[in-house]
């Protein structure tokens, strides 16, 4: 009997409002993955505007307006991996596929093909980071849609920010996910508000999963570094809040020493195990 091909699992970053830090927690969570082990890829879905490879100082050569065209031409026979941006701090490697450099390839990038780009990846590696914009657009909804899980990120500034939370949750609801799919982030926790946490939660009509404490600081010296907080030695408040976030969901305690990558991991009980019920 053929062996049934192990897929892996699509984590994908969403929100309601912009500057909410989808992007320095995605990348945060590729780090933390690729450091113990995993083959990760994260992608930048912010077409026009992503910020990955300027987080991470990356100057790509590929994006993903050539692995669509590489689709278009080829088709099945395309190597998505020849559009990768390799990623490496201190033996921690893992892969880019950086948005379009130009405006006019942002536009003219399809849904169907970006899915194709996705499920080819998630054969060659463990996990599938995807960074989006914070719109319910076709290409967002596809990705939602393949998914293994949601993590729906956002900040308690104002009331307005936290009735669009409420929106959108409420719309991701609506769609008929498992409810493990949905997980509800809060950052900047103790940034500078008058709204007390029981009111957020009563508006929302839900209790944060994983709540993430405001450090601009440290976050702002990582962007400039280049280096994910997670992978700073001497990581901080924030950066140990970040690596409890993957912990937590794979159900193991973080280690503070760097793991051996001699061998990589093949995405056995782990795998099965993130993100589950607890």
């Amino acid at each position: 009997m053929a062996e049934i091909e192990q897929k892996g699992a699509i984590v994908t970053f969403f929100s309601t409002a912009s500057s909410v830090g989808k992007t320095l927690v995605s990348t945060n969570l590729a780090a933390e993955l690729a450091r113990n082990g995993y083959r990760v890829c994260l992608l930048d879905l912010d077409l026009q505007f992503g910020d990955v490879c300027n987080y991470l100082q990356l100057m790509p050569e590929s994006t993903m307006a050539d692995a669509q065209q590489a689709f278009a031409v080829e088709g099945s026979d395309a190597h998505v991996e020849e559009y990768l941006t390799p990623y490496e701090h201190d033996g921690v490697v893992f892969y880019v596929m950086a948005n379009p450099s130009l405006l006019e390839e942002a536009y003219n990038i399809k849904a169907d093909a970006v899915k194709r780009v996705v499920q080819q990846l998630q054969t060659m590696f463990n996990y599938v980071v995807i960074d989006t914009t914070s719109m319910f657009s076709v290409l967002n909804l596809s990705m939602l849609d393949i998914s293994t899980v949601v993590v729906f990120l956002g900040i308690v500034d104002f009331i307005p920010t936290i009735k669009n939370m409420k929106s959108g949750i409420d719309t991701l609801k609506k769609l008929n996910y498992d409810r493990n799919k949905l997980r509800i982030v809060l950052n900047r926790s103790n940034a500078k508000t008058r709204i007390p946490m029981d009111e957020v939660k009563g508006i929302l009509g839900e209790d944060f999963y994983h709540i993430l404490p405001n450090d601009f600081k440290a976050a702002n010296a990582s962007i400039k570094s280049g280096v994910p907080l997670v992978l700073s030695h001497g990581s901080d408040g924030l950066g140990l809040a970040l690596r409890e976030l993957v912990y937590r969901s794979t159900n193991q305690h973080y280690e503070e020493e760097y793991p051996d990558h001699s061998e990589e991991k093949s995405g056995g009980g782990l795998f099965h195990r993130l993100f589950g019920k607890e």
